[in-house]
């Protein structure tokens, strides 16, 4: 059976306050749960890991549209101090915790932990891998990342791959065959980034050219693809 054909009885559609859906699966159930539990954490700060491409990103932004928090990138941690960067909001997000890590913030990074524990606020970092596998040469900021609760998220198969597929186009008021969802899926890289990509990308060719979607215009799309990973 194709992964297109097992999408209504694989995933639920959920509606995240930030504008966002998302597609919740057994694969980020977990950090799913988590979200829904904000603010009430254990700890100030939750992490979520898992490979490139499996919706660590997509997740941050449905955090903060759930809290109304805030993105802090590494270039904001180093000029500005934390007190100032949670002004006006109880949350933020770090995505991909290694860009801090590797930038030298290691003392402001404590400093934020530490403001966002005296202020009741709460923190989500993403990461490729889980925080005991983090170079962090600091003591105490290492003991305190190693405390917060960490959420491996899996990597989509191909039956979520083909819900959000689904849903990209439907989101464009598109809908599409089976067949051409199965054709994407056997020769598409297996993550959300791509997904939203490649969808862009058809529809764009569609509209461009003045046709339907179909499995030649969604091979040419592909093919356009290729060339630019293999030009780059």
């Amino acid at each position: 059976m194709s992964a297109y054909r097992q999408i209504p009885l694989a995933f639920g559609h959920r509606p995240a306050l930030s504008g966002e859906d998302f597609l919740a699966a057994p694969g980020n159930a977990e950090a799913v749960a988590w979200i829904d539990r904000w603010p009430d954490w254990p700890m100030p700060a939750l992490i979520l890991f898992g490979p490139a491409g499996c919706g660590k990103t997509h997740l941050g932004q449905v955090f903060l549209g759930l809290s109304e928090g805030r993105a802090i990138t590494p270039e904001q941690l180093a000029r500005t101090e934390p007190p100032r960067l949670l002004e006006g909001t109880s949350a933020c997000l770090l995505d991909g915790a290694a860009a801090f890590l590797d930038s030298g913030l290691e003392e402001p990074l404590l400093h934020l932990y530490n403001t966002v524990e005296e202020t009741g606020s709460r923190m989500m970092l993403t990461a490729r891998r889980p925080p005991a596998r983090w170079r962090v040469a600091l003591a105490d900021l290492r003991s305190r990342l190693n405390a917060a609760p960490a959420i491996g998220i899996e990597p989509p198969d191909d039956a979520l791959i083909a819900a959000v597929v689904v849903k990209l186009f439907s989101d464009r008021q598109l809908r599409i065959d089976g067949e051409i969802v199965d054709y994407m899926l056997a020769r598409m890289e297996r993550s959300f980034e791509a997904a939203q990509r490649l969808v862009a990308a058809i529809d764009a060719r569609s509209l461009a050219a003045r046709r339907d979607i179909t499995v030649p215009l969604v091979r040419q799309v592909l093919s356009g693809f290729e060339k630019e990973q293999r030009d780059t």
